[in-house]
């Protein structure tokens, strides 16, 4: 099959150069439209549950909503985890779906579940399905910026100007409001007069509720004509309201404004926004729908938000504070640079090893059609061309013309071959590329199974991973395809029949290699005892490199987590990030402005308290920095904080932020997750652990939850008194709820705008508790009694929150780790858990965060990369059809992994999945250099040269191709080796591993392998 491929090329190579450029203009097309992010989508399938339930306490809702939601949840088909917070007035329930599962589907099963147990939940809950978004989706952040309007007006153009404007776009999942005061026509009963009247708070309820409609009463036909009856009742604006009629007392009709002050209000806010230590703002979150072109929607958002911007209130502009796009742009400049300097660094390596233009040519003509053909191949497999993706053709792109580098080069030697002068062109390069074609073929699918083991990946490592394993696999596929087909074609109409000589620095290394060699066979003792004395060397240094999952990406922004007591107010907590900001814009100039969100949102997206602050830093450019470390600056940041005691924080960045949060429901490289059934214990416990974590080096932004002295004022009813007057609970816990947290009574249209219409009490209701305990309460028959018989009330304390995790509760202590690997740290902490923390039966600990993926990758890996190299042996032995040679190939594995390992060691990097790519790559060389210096002494065996000759005449004509191929990888990752700037992390252990690994590979297989064929093929062969 292979060789009619080649004969077909040959013979039709017309055909083939103008399927070539086909190729080349639906390359340059797809690339064109290939969606493009930072990262490969890796959020799993998950649907999120909102519940707002104004008034309730942690331990109410965990057990009026969050259990009944979460027993109905539980076992829904492919469900995986399921994960539950339960706060003051909020319920949020995290559902994750095993991968592949379609998110429609998903919530479809959610919503009817939801639906299902309605009737069961209290009746003054709203929410539901949170928006289709990712922990990813946060592509867009920006404030309303004005000198004239005021928090409300800036809050007004948010919701009804800018927003509906972006969520129009396609790709916008929803923009999410932050900070200001939402308007409100606002009812404040004034409670005198209602006394006075006799009026119950019911009766206001109703005057409201009931006159507050238009609504059509059919036809009437006059002659020719029909008129339309319609009653318009629908309330207008503040004098309409305090028209309305509430009552008639002997017959004088008693109006809302008679009882009740009517203003505009806002309603009552569960957090805020501040800027730059001044005071407050109003801030946009633009959120993209999951599988969405963030590139693509970031700029037609931008686009868009220009436009609005000019038809906004004079003075007013929009400032973007947070832009996806930028990290995108750097992110992918970052691959993209390393990738066009290697191309660049590998065609003048050709040049070099070749000594001949027009060969250089033929091989350098594979790479941008490789690449082309790959991006081809990412499209249609619906691939974003993004750090991971890119990464992968870096990877890729020294192995790219390995095939052609083989193809080339045997046709070249055999074009100056005297013994083949007097044939045809064509018919010399038909029987080269045929004879040199199986080692091709099989060297690249070597290559290709090596890559299998990262298609098998699961969680966080799978999703960004196998996006780099599939662009390699595209990538090598079409170099083969490419191998054996343009090249020869190309080398057909280049290459020239005469004498091959070598170039002038393969003379150089031929003479050196001979001696090498000769010395090498004579002492054959000698090097075997080197190679075992460097492989012992590699296990002593393996055993010492530290293990991690993952470098952490500069994605270069930092967000500070801080958190306060958690009985703090609003305008306290409020002043304490003003004075936090103010002093870190004073004593840190890198960083340029502070955008803060304390408490949660509209949406409830992130169920923060208004102890909970997420401080987002906007930094200036790097080089303008007194020091550019990024470590220094954290470490000058953490200075200021620590001047203000009573808090607690940590460093994070947006995207690190959340897909901590998304993965294992917390922020940090190590969760600490003890499960139990009494939240005191768990808490004791955690504290506990967390006194531990202070004593372990390397342990930084250490942080456990203050989960206690939260305040409540606990209403107790006096059930006989209740049942002397005829009231019921509801009645009574609802005349407070409108008192202290008010209620929606209505909607009152503005032109598009719905503004709710609210009846709250008074300031100081809100504010005193014994204004609160002095109130008094109507009865329906105008009677009124001290709400202080009716209700006892008392003060106690409560969790904060309470977290669940598949129907267990839970508590979480978490940590950062700096100066050391995390899975030394993480035994470090099981070892210290283990000796002075005894657990009550029914309790256990499991260790999460970047943690778990580093476990769940390794344990992946140790399964999956055997059976790879046993696949490989199995395809070796197809080739060879022999054990003995099959297993001299494999003996490339251990001495590649000589240089890979002290490459890590020596660096001071981490054995981390980028790592372990790095060594599955390397292999993979490895084993292809192997495949083409045996299948070369095979061939000068068969044609009846001696073993010895054949050996040391095969490596001498095998050293071109042999060395090229390492050269033409490690050169290709050279690049990546020196990058900055966001990616460069991650692909950094990886270009280490490679290059060091080829040296130490590549010169034991051009001394050891030769004599390894020599003592075990030797009698096979006679």
């Amino acid at each position: 099959m292979v060789d009619a491929l080649i004969k077909f090329s040959l013979s039709q190579r017309l055909f083939i150069l103008l399927l070539a450029l086909v190729v080349l203009g639906f390359g340059i097309k797809s690339y064109k439209e290939l969606p493009i992010d930072a990262f490969p989508d890796i959020s799993p399938t998950q649907v999120k549950i909102i519940i707002k339930s104004s008034g309730m306490t942690p331990g109410e809702v965990e057990s009026r909503i969050t259990t009944p939601i979460e027993l109905e949840m539980l076992g829904i088909p492919k469900e995986r985890i399921l994960r539950s917070i339960s706060k003051y007035g909020l319920c949020d329930i995290t559902i994750d779906f095993e991968e592949g599962t379609d998110i429609y589907w998903a919530r479809q099963q959610v919503s009817e579940r939801l639906n299902a147990i309605k009737d069961e939940l209290p009746k003054n809950i709203e929410g539901g399905l949170a928006p289709i978004s990712t922990p990813l989706s946060d592509i867009l952040m920006f404030t309303i910026e004005s000198d004239k309007l005021s928090l409300m007006e800036k809050r007004s153009i948010l919701d009804w100007v800018i927003a509906p404007k972006i969520r129009s776009i396609s790709g916008v999942a929803e923009v999410n409001s932050l900070g200001g005061f939402v308007k409100t026509y606002q009812v404040t009963p004034k409670l005198k007069q209602l006394e006075a009247y006799g009026i119950s708070m019911d009766t206001l309820y109703r005057a409201l509720d009931e006159n507050n409609i238009n609504d059509g009463a059919g036809r009437v036909t006059v002659g020719p004509e029909s008129l339309y009856v319609r009653s318009v009742g629908r309330i207008k604006d503040i004098d309409d309201i305090k028209s309305r009629p509430v009552i008639n007392i002997d017959g004088k009709v008693v109006t809302v404004g008679d009882i009740a002050d009517v203003s505009i209000g806002h309603l009552t806010r569960a957090g805020f926004v501040t800027k730059d230590g001044k005071g407050e703002a109003v801030e946009g979150i633009v959120l993209s729908l999951k599988g969405a072109n963030a590139a693509k929607v970031l700029e037609n958002v931008k686009k868009e938000l220009k436009k609005i911007e000019k038809v906004l209130p004079e003075g007013t502009s929009i400032k973007i504070l947070y832009d996806r796009s930028e990290l995108v742009d750097i992110a992918t400049h970052t691959v993209k640079k390393a990738l066009i300097e290697a191309v660049i660094l590998i065609v003048v390596i050709l040049l070099l090893m070749l000594g001949n233009i027009a060969s250089a040519v033929s091989v350098a003509l594979i790479l941008p059609f490789a690449l082309l053909m790959s991006f081809i191949a990412m499209k249609m497999f619906g691939l974003s061309a993004n750090l991971m993706s890119l990464g992968g053709l870096a990877i890729a792109v020294g192995m790219l013309v390995d095939s052609a580098v083989v193809m080339v080069e045997h046709i070249t030697a055999e074009l100056g071959n005297p013994k083949r002068m007097n044939r045809p062109k064509l018919e010399i390069i038909l029987v080269a590329a045929k004879e040199v074609a199986p080692s091709i073929v099989t060297g690249v699918l070597i290559i290709i199974i090596v890559f299998m083991p990262l298609l098998t990946l699961e969680g966080l490592e799978g999703k960004l991973f196998k996006p780099v394993a599939l662009s390699i696999v595209f990538a090598l596929f079409s170099s083969l395809v490419l191998a054996l087909t343009l090249i020869p074609v190309i080398s057909y109409l280049i290459l020239k029949i005469r004498p091959d000589k070598e170039s002038f620095v393969m003379r150089v290394l031929l003479k050196l290699y001979r001696p090498v060699l000769t010395g090498a066979i004579r002492h054959q003792w000698i090097v075997f005892v080197s190679a075992v004395m460097l492989m012992a060397g590699a296990v002593y240094m393996a055993a010492n490199v530290g293990k991690t999952f993952m470098p952490t990406m500069d994605e270069g922004s930092i967000i500070i987590g801080i958190e306060k007591i958690p009985s703090v107010s609003l305008d306290e907590s409020k002043e304490m990030d003003l004075k936090i900001q103010q002093k870190i814009l004073q004593r840190v100039p890198e960083v340029v402005s502070i955008v803060a969100r304390t408490g949660s949102d509209e949406l409830g997206l992130d169920p923060m308290g208004l102890n909970d602050t997420d401080t987002f830093l906007v930094l200036k450019p790097k080089e303008e920095w007194r020091k550019q470390d990024k470590e220094w600056l954290i470490h000058e940041l953490r200075k200021v904080l620590e001047e203000f005691p009573g808090i607690e924080y940590s460093f994070t960045q947006p995207i690190e932020m959340r897909v901590s949060e998304m993965l294992t429901g917390v922020r940090g490289d190590v969760a600490i997750n003890i499960y139990g059934s009494d939240q005191d214990k768990l808490e004791e416990i955690g504290k506990k652990i967390k006194t531990l974590l202070e004593k372990i080096p390397g342990s930084t932004d250490i942080y456990k939850k203050a989960n206690e002295g939260v305040e409540y004022l606990e209403l107790t009813f006096n059930q006989k008194m209740l049942g002397l007057y005829n009231i019921t609970e509801t009645e009574i816990a609802a005349y407070l709820k409108t008192l202290v947290d008010g209620i929606k009574i209505g909607i009152i249209q503005e032109g598009m705008r719905r503004i709710d219409l609210v009846i709250k009490g008074e300031n100081s209701v809100q504010r005193s508790i014994s204004a609160l305990k002095k109130l008094n309460y109507t009865l329906p028959n105008g009677n009124t009694i001290p709400l202080s018989q009716l209700v006892e009330f008392r003060q106690t304390s409560g969790p904060v929150q309470i977290e669940h995790e598949n129907g267990l509760r839970k508590t979480v202590v978490q940590s950062n780790v700096e100066g050391r690997d995390l899975v030394g740290f993480v035994d470090d902490i099981k070892k210290a858990v283990e000796n002075e923390i005894k657990l009550p039966a029914g309790y256990y600990i499991e260790y999460g965060g970047e943690f778990e993926n580093q476990q769940r990758a390794a344990k992946r890996l140790m399964l999956i990369v055997p059976i790879s190299v046993f696949m490989i042996f199995i395809l070796l032995f197809m080739s060879f059809k022999s054990i003995t040679q099959a297993l001299l190939v494999l003996v490339n594995i251990p001495l590649a992994l000589v240089g890979g390992v002290a490459g890590l060691y020596f660096s001071g990097e981490y054995l981390s999945v980028p790592a372990s790519v790095g060594f599955i790559a390397l292999l993979g060389i490895a084993i292809l250099n192997g495949v083409v210096m045996v299948n070369y002494f095979n061939q000068l065996v068969l044609n009846g040269m001696e073993i010895k000759e054949a050996v040391i005449t095969g490596a001498m004509r095998r050293l071109r191709p042999v060395l090229m191929t390492a050269l033409i990888a490690a050169f290709g990752l050279l690049p990546l080796l020196f990058s900055t700037g966001p990616g460069s992390e991650i692909q950094r252990p990886l270009a280490i591993v490679v290059i060091n690994g080829l040296g130490s590979s590549t010169t034991l297989t051009l001394l050891i392998l030769p004599i390894l064929y020599m003592r075990f093929v030797k009698g096979l062969n006679r």
